[in-house]
């Protein structure tokens, strides 16, 4: 059953560089079409999911922006460390 929390780790995995945008479309796409999501909480995730989905169109794409947003309608806050590159 997909919750709150993996949609937030697939999409902190996909900030952390971890997995591809192509990666993280695809599966935001299969997520849809299982349509397995957690009670309550359907058109919340639909929604967000439809957003992660689409983000491989042009015209839609994922911007820091999104990322920021979708974590915050989920539950989450995004931090980032900097680090020196060796």
């Amino acid at each position: 059953m997909l919750n709150r929390q993996i949609v937030a780790q697939h999409l902190g995995d996909y900030l952390k560089g971890q997995t591809s945008l192509s990666t993280l479309v695809d599966w935001a796409e299969i997520a849809i079409m299982e349509g397995d999501l957690e009670p309550g909480n359907e058109k919340l995730l639909m929604q967000l999911l439809g957003r992660i989905a689409a983000a491989d169109v042009k015209e839609f794409g994922l911007l820091w922006e999104d990322c920021e947003d979708i974590m915050q309608q989920l539950g989450f806050i995004i931090k980032v460390d900097v680090l020196k590159a060796a």
